[in-house]
């Protein structure tokens, strides 16, 4: 910005325009659609381009303002702003380009090709550290639920899902034991005890498998216990615990966020006060009392400067606490992920597990029916009738006929 107060517009196919900014500088558009150039290392600022023949422009001054809107987008009325804010810079001029939600910072689109974009802290990993930042909308369009809650969310229904695949297994394990027990009574009943030769053998040995069988069942549901309902209980118990601490922290960081931004209006607010004060004293300034009015003014300028540097202060706070916000939020989420990975992958192993017992179950079941098939395969009617005969026989004489 000139002292001159006159803005540079390039006219249509200037060279400048394809010539590349010198480095440091950076160039953005005010809302009102002005174009303006921010030398990030000296953290300096002006309505003309900046070229590699004079490096830093001439005259340049922070665009700072007391108030929370953008200066004018007249060179000149910003150069009629009070200078004795141009050291706080980089941070309140950052402001300008930068919408607050709930709290937190969020940059506002880029306005130009010399804006650079954010990157994706982890690219082609569709990563929660990525995607989470802002809150979800309702359909109304209002934030209503904070982007990590969303998250926990998720996690929390996991959780739910894995205590239901708990429960489901102990249903499982209880007709398991129901099945066991009554395979065991069946397999005692003296039903058809009497049945004789190589049919009654295999009949018998029916009625042993069906014992064999009970016991086959039985372990199938003390393993269930073990290998598969248990570590479902254990792991969903350590997973609460986790996901509660990271609740409770994020929670506390973000509460500390809205307090140090509640700091920053405030002194903002300050600030704005003060300066008003500064300017009233300045349009009050009285030939006949000038160094009264001077004083007044050099008083009400050293409490602006005051309220700036406390503005500066409170935003550092707020700057810091959004720091370690976004640091554990990060960190935060990328626990989530290896918790949830952890999770998924300790079903589905566990799943493995119950249908690698049910296979071994099917097996020993199989096992147990085998001898039954080997003797019904064996039953002999014509043998059966040959030694029961044997055994029973009363007589070989058959009657004959009477003589006279």
């Amino acid at each position: 910005m000139s002292k001159t107060g006159k803005q540079s517009h390039p006219a249509p196919g200037d060279e400048s325009k394809s010539v590349p900014l010198p480095q440091g500088w950076r160039c953005y558009k005010s809302p009102e659609g002005c174009r303006y150039y921010v030398n990030t290392g000296s953290k300096e600022t002006t309505w003309e381009r900046p070229s590699a023949t004079y490096g830093t422009p001439l005259n340049a001054i922070s665009l700072l303002s007391s108030s929370s809107s953008f200066p004018s987008s007249s060179p000149s009325d910003v150069s009629q702003k009070p200078l004795s804010l141009v050291s706080h810079s980089l941070e309140f001029v950052s402001l300008y380009f930068c919408i607050q939600i709930n709290c937190v910072t969020f940059p506002l689109p880029s306005v130009t090709p010399d804006q650079p974009e954010q990157q994706l802290l982890k690219p082609n990993e569709w990563s929660y550290c990525d995607y989470f930042w802002t809150d979800k909308k309702d359909p109304q369009g209002t934030p209503s639920v904070g982007g990590f809650e969303v998250l926990l969310q998720k996690q929390l229904k996991g959780k739910q899902m894995q205590k239901e695949m708990a429960e489901f297994v102990r249903e499982r394990i209880k007709i398991e034991d129901e099945y066991s027990k009554n395979l065991s009574k069946l397999s005692q009943s003296p039903l058809a005890a009497q049945e004789e030769g190589t049919l009654g053998e295999a009949w018998a040995q029916l009625k042993r498998s069906c014992h064999d069988e009970a016991e086959v069942h039985l372990k199938f549901s003390n393993k269930l216990q073990c290998e598969v309902e248990k570590p479902l209980l254990t792991f969903r118990d350590n997973f609460k615990k986790e996901l509660k601490k990271y609740d409770h922290h994020i929670i506390d960081l973000r509460k500390q966020l809205a307090s140090r931004y509640a700091g920053v209006e405030k002194a903002r607010k300050a600030l704005a006060d003060r300066q008003k004060d500064l300017e009233v004293k300045t349009q009050q300034l009285d030939i006949k009392h000038m160094n009264k009015h001077e004083e007044d003014i050099k008083k009400a300028r050293r409490k602006s400067t005051q309220a700036g540097d406390e503005l500066m202060h409170n935003v550092d706070l707020y700057n810091r606490a959004q720091s370690k916000w976004f640091e554990e939020m990060v960190t935060t989420s990328l626990e989530l992920e290896r918790l949830e990975v952890e999770r998924v992958e300790m079903i589905r192993q566990d799943l493995r597990q119950y249908t690698t017992l049910r296979h071994e179950t099917d097996m020993f079941n199989q096992s147990t029916v085998e001898p039954v098939d080997q003797l019904l395969q064996s039953v002999d009617p014509a043998k059966d009738r040959e030694l029961w005969v044997q055994e029973h026989k009363t007589g070989e004489l058959r009657p004959v006929d009477m003589d006279i």
